[in-house]
């Protein structure tokens, strides 16, 4: 009935032309079998480009092994992508992750997505498991050539295709990314964070965290909260055990109540295996997941994001370390200004106070090739081992001094100097 679910991977090259642009999902929803087909053959393309987002795995056509041939373009970069981005042969874009599906469907228009997909059901239904991200708005309205692979969960929400849909699909039994829950050294930066953080949060209150391993130190604090909700771009294991153990019910969210809400998913096969069939779990367009409006209708959303570096005017610049991209502008404005506009919402900036090297994150002016991701009038709390800085309705001095409180004490009278010279903190504030 569905012949055309099991093809050879070659197939998909029928669909590739001269300026053919393929799309591709978010992170683990990669299929590393096709990709591996393109690149085997990437020497009879002409001006064929890939477009990714958070690539964690690295390949030779986004170092510019195929020039003019097969290139890469990414909205995010991940561990797979910044070295190619680094020495010049990884386009990057400058965009908020609830502005790509705007900036693919308008500016890049791709001529072909192609995902790794789940089994399909006993309906002729698969997902795209681990994602909907800027990808479902395309089902339906693009060619879609798959990687069926029965490692990847078939998950709810907006990203199910059905086989008619589909021009093509192979098979694959390719491991999919994982990331373990990894937690901070008790007494380190990150978990001292956590610490100032976790008390923050309370009963009903609805969550967006990232991964790593500060995000898994907050949600390991939480297990004894009580009808919390979940609203995030991302979701990991951390999400997963506190609906496990009860503190996740999403009882009070005005939207999608009692089901956690993500655009992507990123963990251990246990969380994978969890969100298969779940009805607690829902995958929506990141174009809804992260549009500040919609955030904003959620009652007390809690927003933590990382940055590496943060002026006295309460700047963040999170994309680049030393002057070099790292990441890329991803959600964190997205949620900065839902949270503000929540009913009481808060948001949080978060950094250790130093770099490795000892050299102050809390700074006078941003460092050179350091852009804004989060523009100072959304900032709301910055949170560092020394404490919280709290800048909603605060003057210019009031919440320089607030900042230079929570850098490290090494900096703080340097920083204190200097924003006096500059007039950051003016004369009517005495130290």
């Amino acid at each position: 009935m569905h012949d055309h679910l099991d093809l050879a991977p070659e197939a998909l090259l029928e669909h590739i032309k001269p300026g053919t642009k393929i799309l591709v999902p978010v992170a683990a929803c990669e299929p590393s079998a096709l990709l591996d087909m393109l690149e085997a053959h990437a020497e009879q393309f002409e001006d064929v480009h890939v477009y990714q987002m958070c690539t964690e795995s690295t390949r030779p056509y986004q170092m510019g092994e195929y020039p003019g041939k097969l290139t890469h373009h990414e909205f995010f970069l991940g561990g797979g992508s910044r070295k190619g981005h680094s020495n010049g042969t990884t386009e990057l874009y400058p965009v908020s992750f609830s502005m790509i599906p705007e900036l693919v469907r308008d500016h890049v228009k791709p001529d072909i997505l192609i995902a790794s997909v789940s089994e399909p059901d006993e309906h002729g239904y698969m997902a795209i498991g681990l994602g909907a991200d800027y990808s479902v708005q395309f089902i339906g309205n693009l060619p879609i050539f798959g990687e069926i692979n029965a490692k990847v969960p078939h998950s709810l929400g907006q990203n199910q295709i059905h086989a008619r849909q589909m021009v093509g699909a192979t098979r694959s039994d390719a491991d999919l990314l994982e990331v373990p829950p990894t937690l901070p050294e008790v007494g380190s930066a990150d978990h001292r964070i956590a610490e100032f953080i976790a008390p923050e949060i309370q009963d009903r209150d609805c969550l967006q965290l990232g991964i790593g391993r500060l995000p898994n130190a907050i949600l390991a604090m939480l297990k004894d909260r009580k009808d919390l909700g979940v609203h995030t771009e991302l979701m990991s294991d951390g999400v997963m055990d506190l609906v496990e153990c009860g503190a996740v019910t999403g009882r009070f969210k005005r939207s999608h109540q009692r089901q956690c809400v993500a655009t992507f998913i990123m963990g251990t096969r246990k969380l994978y295996d969890w969100v298969d069939r779940n009805p607690a779990v829902y995958l929506d367009s990141v174009e809804r997941t992260n549009d500040p409006f919609l955030i904003g209708l959620e009652p007390n959303m809690v927003s933590v994001n990382a940055t590496t570096e943060v002026d006295l005017l309460g700047q963040a610049a999170s994309e680049t370390v030393a002057g070099r991209f790292y990441s890329g502008s991803g959600g964190q404005l997205d949620f900065a200004i839902g949270a503000r506009r929540s009913p009481g919402g808060r948001g949080y900036i978060v950094c250790p106070s130093v770099t490795r090297d000892g050299t102050s994150k809390i700074k006078v002016k941003l460092g050179p090739n350091s852009p804004v991701t989060t523009h100072k009038n959304y900032i709301d709390n910055v949170v560092t081992e020394h404490g919280i800085a709290r800048l909603r309705g605060t003057d210019y001095s009031t919440r320089a001094q607030r900042l230079i409180e929570v850098a490290h004490p090494d900096h703080r009278e340097d920083l204190y100097r200097e924003a006096r010279e500059l007039n950051i903190i003016s004369r009517l504030s005495a130290k």
